[in-house]
This record gives structure tokens, sequence and C-alpha cells, in this order.
């Protein structure tokens, strides 16, 4: 498992880095009106740096912490992605290339690619950022797996990598007889108290007023609906980027690290694009007024940064579905601070 930095053990270069980064964000977070923030920075492996801001139930003044769960909204594609490139590509016969038909009867676009749906790109050779197609490789990875999504990620993901604050929806709080099925009485507890703990959701008017809002419960499915923490998103990401390829061979790894063509911003699951000479990966997610979410890579220095919050204030603010990480206010301060 990812290991945590001993702060007794920090240099004062690291312990000055983090200390400006952490007031920096704060008044980032202030400023927008987010209630609540969690972030973590993982370096070779280490979570070097964590801290949670403002508060998850202003009501209740509950604090967030690093392990406070969130909906990650688009976030969840990275996990989605990697696990179709594991079952579908890494252990079964499937390419990039194979047309959705082949694998999901009565998909409707015939000349529609795996690569196209993982990368938004529209049958017509364009980009266009859209979950709900992305969402279309749900039951390829079902068919790959031969094991229904919610299940197969709970088992491949939060469990082998002990992500102890992650659940497969929301909807996992009042478990259907399918769910019965598919998960024991054990582990459907441990879903429930993961999601009582999850950060209330706020609405954020344009003068950085909160008010709580009431979600709907949300299904999971490869493009949306994770529920995780910071802590447990480093571990996956540990798990990903490690050289002992847990999750993935190092050549779909790197495809999902790399533009599906240069005039792309996206890879597969991944955004990215190039800031001062070096590789930057990375993906964000939104709940409409309720929350927010980002993690940027750096893979040549094996540097991560992931934030979460609840409120969609993190994000919607700058267009990130347009492919560039530094219109985010946060992503440039982490950029500018840890990569100057």
């Amino acid at each position: 498992m990812l290991a945590v930095a001993s702060f007794g053990h920090r240099t004062s270069a690291q312990t000055l880095t983090s200390s400006l980064f952490e007031r920096y964000l704060e008044t980032l977070r202030e400023q927008a009106g987010i209630p609540a923030m969690s972030a973590a920075v993982v370096q070779n492996g280490v979570i070097v740096w964590q801290q949670g801001f403002g508060r998850a139930d202003v009501e209740a003044n509950e604090p967030a912490q690093p392990h406070t769960p969130y909906l990650i909204g688009e976030v969840s594609q990275t996990i989605g992605a990697t696990l179709l490139l594991r079952k579908c590509i890494d252990q079964n016969s499937a390419t990039i290339n194979d047309p959705v038909a082949e694998w999901v009867s009565g998909f409707g676009e015939a000349s529609t690619t795996l690569g196209h749906l993982i990368a938004h790109i529209t049958p017509g050779g364009e980009f266009n950022y859209d979950r709900v197609r992305f969402a279309a490789l749900t039951p390829v990875i079902e068919a790959c797996s031969k094991s229904t999504y919610r299940k197969l990620l709970d088992d491949e993901i939060f469990v082998r990598f002990g992500m102890v604050d992650s659940a497969p929806g929301t909807a996992m709080a009042t478990p259907t007889a399918a769910d019965r099925e598919l998960f024991d009485a054990d582990r459907l507890d441990e879903h429930a108290a993961v999601l009582r703990r999850v950060a209330s959701p706020y609405k954020v008017d344009s003068r950085a007023r909160a008010e709580r809002t009431t979600l709907a419960p949300t299904a999971v499915d490869a493009s949306y609906g994770i529920v995780s923490s910071v802590r447990d998103l480093a571990y996956f990401d540990h798990a990903l980027s490690d050289s002992r390829n847990l999750l993935l061979e190092p050549g779909n790894r790197d495809a999902a690290w790399t533009r599906a063509a240069p005039q792309f911003p996206t890879g597969l699951g991944w955004f990215v694009q190039d800031y001062n000479g070096t590789q930057v990966v990375w993906q964000f997610g939104v709940v409409t007024d309720a929350y927010s979410s980002l993690i940027v890579k750096l893979p040549s220095r094996r540097l991560t940064f992931v934030l979460l919050a609840n409120s969609d204030k993190l994000n919607t603010p700058f267009a990130l579905e347009n492919g560039d990480v530094t219109a985010s206010v946060f992503a440039r301060l982490f950029l500018r601070i840890y990569f100057p």
C-alpha cells in the first residue's frame, strides 16, 4: 500500500513548499466559497502532503479530512478507462480499434470504436467531451470481465488496493436485491459506512454563499458515480504508476497518457498536454451544484496532485472540458509551487 510520509522527517524546503501551497489553497477555497476541500500530493509513491480545508458538513461543523469521501464525478473515468484496458485488452482479445458494436449488441453506431469513446472522439473524427458516451464503455467492460461493473470496480480496485473510503455509487446506501446477490452483508455494511461519511453537497452562488443541496442516489458506471477520498485516489494513482505494473501493462499505460492524435487533448480516459516542456496528465469532475474533483499528474516527475470539493466551484468557472488544465487556478497553483 502507498506510504504516507512522516512529517517529522521532511526537509525544511519540503515543509516550506507545503506550507506555502496550503496557505494559497485555503485562500482560493475561501474566495470561491467552497465549504470543504481535501487535497493530497504524491511524490515517488509516497503521500508527502495531505490536508482537509473547511467543513464537510457546515451545519454539523464537521471538518474536512484527507479520508473524507466525496462524489468524484468524471474523475471516475480514470478508473473506468483503466478497467477497460486491463480487462478487455491486457487480459482479453479486444483492441482499442474494435467497434463498440462487436462487444455490445444493439449499439447504434457501427463505425464507433472503443478508442473513440475512451478518448471522447466522435465517429466523424472530432473531439467532443461527453461523459454519457464514455459511459457506453460500461457494458463492454462487463462483457470482457463477465462481471457487473460495480462488483468488478469493488473487487479489483477498492478492495485490492485498500481504498477503504470508496464506494461504487451513492445508490449503494440502499442496496437492491441485485446488490445483495453481488455483495455479502459485511461488504454492504462497509459501503454504507463510507456513504454515511460523504461530505455534504453545497450550491455556491455568485456571491460565494453556500446552500446545502440534495442529490438523487447515483449509480456507478465507467464514466461517473464513484465515491472516494483523496487518500484513496492516491492509492489508485500509486498502483497505476507503480513499476510492478499492478494494473496495466506498460504499453497500455503509456497509451492512456499519450494524446490519441496530435489534434486531440485526450489520451485514454485522461487529458494530456504539455506544460513547460513536460507532459501533464489530468482529469476533472463536476457534479452540478454539489461536488467537483481534479487530479493532475506529472508522470516524468512521479508527482500527482488530488483535490476534491463539496461544491462544483472547483471546476465550473474554468471550462476544463476544453482541454487546458492551466485554465484552473487550482491546477496553476500546484504547477507553479511544485514544478516552477
